[in-house]
């Protein structure tokens, strides 16, 4: 029995295991470590493909895993913290249930990925790991700084709703958001790499500009990844 093949999926199962770990915190309405977790699910994404094409262990089954395994990290655990949290905010019965949207809209985004082949330099819509970034880092830094602007939003349901109805739109849209990996062979002269240089630019500036204000960490992951959505929307909209 080769082991080594199996690497690859035990990260992928740790991703899943991650995530439902998540779901529970939120649950018990600690919505900061279901973002650690979330963290957690997301650095072991990265790693089972990264294992994959080092030990050439790609399989039919660890594509599917990889899928249901995001599903449930990036698209079930930032739906239950959205709603978690619009329910603490005070809305009640068909309201508090509009954030789970995020979980179905997530759903379709994965399997549109999988059946697109098209989808290797650029994402067509906003992939489920950004999103999921953007609601548990919003939610983490409101958790550790309850006295600021962004806490006194989360107390109001209509943010929340209006925030998962604006993500839940991104997944799907066909607005094109570059990958954040740089390939081998790569052109440097491409707008394509200049615009993966510019967003190490933007993340370097959010994170000087968080440690001199003296912001909570998770800060930097928001604005990062906002900041993100909003550079893509805007080449989509200068490339017309």
């Amino acid at each position: 029995m080769n082991i080594v093949k199996h690497i690859p999926n035990t990260i992928t199962s740790m991703n899943l295991l991650c995530g439902t770990a998540g779901v529970i915190c939120a649950f018990e309405g600690r919505l900061d470590y279901s973002f650690i977790l979330m963290l957690a699910a997301a650095v072991c994404d990265f790693c089972d493909g990264l294992c994959a094409r080092l030990l050439n262990a790609y399989s039919a089954v660890g594509k599917e895993l990889d899928s249901l395994a995001d599903l449930v990290s990036f698209g079930l655990l930032p739906a239950m913290m959205f709603h978690v949290a619009v329910s603490d905010a005070g809305a009640e019965g068909f309201l508090s249930w509009i954030p789970l949207a995020i979980v179905v809209f997530s759903a379709l985004r994965l399997a549109k990925f999988n059946v697109d082949e098209s989808q290797t330099e650029n994402f067509l819509g906003l992939a489920t790991p950004a999103c999921a970034m953007i609601i548990g880092s919003f939610f983490y830094y409101t958790a550790n700084s309850p006295d600021s602007m962004m806490a006194a939003w989360i107390g109001k349901p209509v943010f929340i709703i209006l925030s998962s109805a604006i993500l839940s739109a991104l997944m799907v849209s066909r607005i094109p958001m570059f990958s954040m990996k740089f390939k081998k062979g790569g052109k440097a002269e491409s707008p394509l790499y200049r615009m993966r240089i510019a967003f190490i630019g933007v993340f370097c500036v959010c994170t000087v500009l968080v440690i001199l204000f003296g912001l909570n960490w998770s800060m930097i992951i928001l604005l990062t990844f906002v900041i993100y959505v909003v550079m893509n929307i805007i080449n989509l909209i200068a490339s017309r």
